[in-house]
Order: structure tokens, then C-alpha cells, then sequence
């Protein structure tokens, strides 16, 4: 089990994070239904795209991919796999497959590694039932998730929680119906799908609801035209350095080439309310989705409440906002926040044993946390395998007092490989 022990350290320097997860995850997926050939360049080489790129093949997809650039050669028609689909960690991979492989004259069983296998699958396969689907979740439930792939009917989906990966597989599933199929949701979240299927040339609707909420709508059958896609910068690989840099005072960072996406960019709305200095520079569009650069300079912040509309656009930030908030003045509370539970590990009760064995006062709600700011004391903390409190709390070496050990590092390879490289690059001032 990999180690990594992060010592006190000024944050600073120039960084370009790698390509965004979720874009290279759903180029891949259209791009294999797509007529010609998709081509995705500064693509994510990581666990959890690979496994997309893996299971794509296993369905007959070509697919090539060699320094960063993704060529996908799309088919109508995907082939019966010869084994199990082996999501890994990701579900993104599984769930977006679950919409995907309904509508397919193939038979396949979605599976992952022992923490996907905790993750809720019913939310997926519930209402892909309501659109004719025959698939089945192990216990109801879980993966593995074996579906039958056939003819789809359209259908209208109300989603108790906000999910991008539950109304992604739905308007997916929805490419293979004829109608409409609509999606609402209590609040918006992601909407790299939508921004995708639009550049590929599929009628997609999205807008505010009276009263709250929002609808998703395409218009199926449709088939996706094959595009080329410049992947732009992980926003949620960047936040962990953005967080530390804005929490410490006298750090300066520059963040090139990210994408901002509003309905990802919620950590730097509640970073700049506790007091950050965040700017935007060079603002444009890149293959849809918005791109430009960051400016941080580090403050000494202030405890804040967090909560509604705004969790679903920082719902993977939140460990790196607890970081932040460890070293800010007062309390900082997050609430509506119980899809953490439900993640990789139960993010709020191991943020929360994290931050409790560094010395900082911090408690579990039921839907989020409490954290008690001040300071970091420093000691050594077990992520449970999650790739996202690994990362924050590595960077919440370089803001304590004695240093941090974090064990089990090599999870973060799930979405930033070259996490510790950039760690050593930034923190080497």
C-alpha cells in the first residue's frame, strides 16, 4: 500500500490539470454510437475512463487511444461481450452503460470492484424498467446489474435526488426510443451530457422549472454525429490545489486550461464567500463547454453555510472544501449533502474521521458536516481507498503544522494519476 507523507509547505506555481473525467467518459460512450469517427483530444488517461474504454471493446467498439488523443469508431449496432463488463471503480461507466446497453441486441452483466458493489444501482434501474428495459440489479440494488438490451418506449422521470450519472443513462436510453423523454430534477446538476449530444447534433432541451427544478428533454430515435472534442482541464482535479492555495495566505496560483462549467463550479461561489480571491481570465468555449484560467491568492478565510441548490454543483469539492475549512476562522457547515453517503465511501463520515485524526474539530450530520476552524495539527489518515479524501488530504499536509501522512495513496490513480507529481511541482517553492 502506497504512502505519502506531505510536510508543511507555500502552494504556488503554474498548473494544467488533466483532461476532465466526466467529458472524456461520455466521449468515449457517445462517440461509440456515433456515426463516423469521434475524436477526443487531452482525453483522461486514468482507471476510471479506462474501464469505459475497456468495456466498449468488449461490445465490439473500435477504439484507439495513444498520447492523450481518443479515436472512437462508432456503431449502431454493438456485439454480444464475451465476458463480464468490469466497471472497476466508476460509476459513471456502469450507470451510463445501463442506459446505453438497453437499447442494444446484446445481453450483458455490468459489474465493478467491492465499493461500486455498495453504490445504489436501483436509481437507474428503476426507471429504465419504466422505458421497457429488461434489466435486473442484484438484490434489486446493487451491481452486478445484468440487462437484456430491446426496444425502449420514451417516458417522463422525476428524480427524487439531483444525478448527473442517473439522467445522463436516461436520456441516453432515450436516443434508442421514439418520443420524448424528459427528465426533472430537484436542482441542476452536471450537464456534460447534454452539451455533448447537442455538439453531436441531437435535439436536446434543458430549462428552469416554475417553482424549482429542472427538465431535461430529447427527442429520440437519434443517432449522435461523430465530432472532435478538445477534453478541457478537470475542474475537480484542480480543486484540491485551488481549495489549499485560496485557504493559505500568501499562496499564489495560476490554473490553465480548466474547464467552468457552471454546474461544476460551486467551490469557487463558496470559496469566494469565505473570503478567497479567485479571478477568470481568458473565458471561452471549447467544443461546448466553457474554458479559461484561474487566478488564486491565498486569504485567510471564514466559515460559511453550505447548502441547497448549490451541493449538487460542488458535491465532489466537498473534501477539498473541508480542507479549506479546517483552516478558516469560525464554523463552516454543509448540509443537503446525504449523496455523499452514497460515493465511493461515505464521504462525510471518513472527511469526518479525517479530520478529527489531524486535529481539527469536526462532527457528522446526518446530510452533511460540521467543521470547527483554526487550524491543521497534522497526523496520518486512512482515505478508505477513496480517491478524492486521498488527494484533500494530502494537500492538507501543506497546511498544517506537522505534516500529514495519508495510506493507500495509489487510489487516486482513479482520476488524477499524476496527482503526486503536481503535488511535489506546486509545493516546491
Amino acid at each position: 500500500m502506497a504512502t505519502l507523507q506531505v510536510q508543511p509547505a507555500r502552494l504556488g506555481g503554474r498548473f494544467r490539470p488533466p483532461g476532465d473525467k466526466s467529458v472524456s467518459h461520455r466521449a468515449v460512450l457517445l462517440g461509440a454510437l456515433a456515426s463516423g469517427v469521434t475524436v477526443a483530444r487531452n482525453f483522461l488517461e486514468a482507471e476510471d475512463t479506462l474501464r469505459s474504454v475497456g468495456c466498449l471493446r468488449a461490445l465490439g467498439v473500435p477504439v484507439e487511444l495513444e498520447g492523450g488523443v481518443l479515436r472512437v469508431h462508432g456503431r449502431r449496432r454493438w456485439s454480444q461481450p464475451g465476458h463480464v463488463l468490469d466497471a472497476g471503480n466508476s460509476g459513471t461507466t456502469i450507470r451510463l452503460l445501463c442506459g446505453l446497453v438497453s437499447g442494444q441486441p446484446v445481453e450483458a452483466v455490468l459489474d465493478g470492484d467491492e465499493s461500486l458493489r455498495r453504490r445504489p444501482m436501483d436509481r437507474v434501474v428503476e426507471p429504465l424498467r419504466r422505458m421497457g428495459a429488461d434489466i435486473q440489479a442484484k438484490d434489486g440494488r446493487f451491481a452486478p446489474v445484468r440487462v437484456r438490451g430491446g426496444t425502449l418506449r420514451p417516458a417522463r422521470h422525476e428524480l427524487p435526488v439531483a444525478s448527473a450519472q442517473v439522467k445522463s443513462a436516461l436520456l441516453l436510453a432515450g436516443l434508442y426510443a421514439e418520443g420524448r423523454t424528459v427528465v426533472v430534477e430537484p436542482a441542476a446538476s452536471r450537464d456534460h451530457t447534454e452539451r455533448l449530444l447537442k455538439a453531436m447534433g441531437v435535439q436536446v432541451r434543458s430549462r428552469a422549472l416554475d417553482g424549482g427544478g429542472v427538465e431535461a428533454v430529447v427527442e429520440g430515435p437519434a443517432r449522435p454525429e461523430a465530432v472532435e472534442v478538445e477534453v478541457p482541464g478537470d475542474f475537480s482535479s484542480a480543486a484540491f490545489f485551488v481549495a489549499a492555495a485560496a485557504a493559505q495566505p500568501g499562496a499564489e496560483l495560476v490554473v490553465e486550461h480548466v474547464g467552468l462549467n457552471p454546474t461544476r463550479t460551486g467551490l469557487l461561489e463558496v470559496l469566494r464567500d469565505m473570503g478567497a480571491e479567485v479571478l477568470v481570465e481568458d473565458l471561452r468555449e471549447v467544443a461546448g463547454e466553457p474554458v479559461g484560467t484561474l487566478l488564486v491568492r491565498g486569504k485567510q478565510l471564514r466559515g460559511v453555510r453550505v447548502g441547497g441548490g448549490l451541493i449538487p454543483r460542488l458535491i465532489d469539492e466537498i473534501p477539498a472544501l473541508a480542507v479549506a475549512a479546517a483552516v478558516a476562522e469560525g464554523e463552516t457547515v454543509v448540509r443537503d449533502a446525504a449523496e455523499l453517503r452514497v460515493k465511493e465511501s461515505d464521504r462525510i463520515r471518513t472527511v469526518v474521521r479525517a479530520l478529527q485524526a489531524v486535529g481539527v474539530d469536526a462532527e457528522e450530520l446526518p446530510d452533511g458536516m460540521v467543521v470547527r476552524g483554526g487550524s491543521i495539527r497534522g497526523g496520518e489518515v486512512d482515505p478508505g481507498g477513496d480517491h478524492r479524501i486521498a488527494m484533500a488530504f494530502a494537500v492538507a499536509g501543506l497546511l498544517s503544522r506537522e505534516g500529514v501522512k495519508v495510506v493507500g495513496t495509489e487510489c487516486a490513480a482513479v482520476s488524477f494519476p499524476q496527482f503526486e507529481r503536481w503535488l511535489r511541482v506546486l509545493a516546491a517553492r
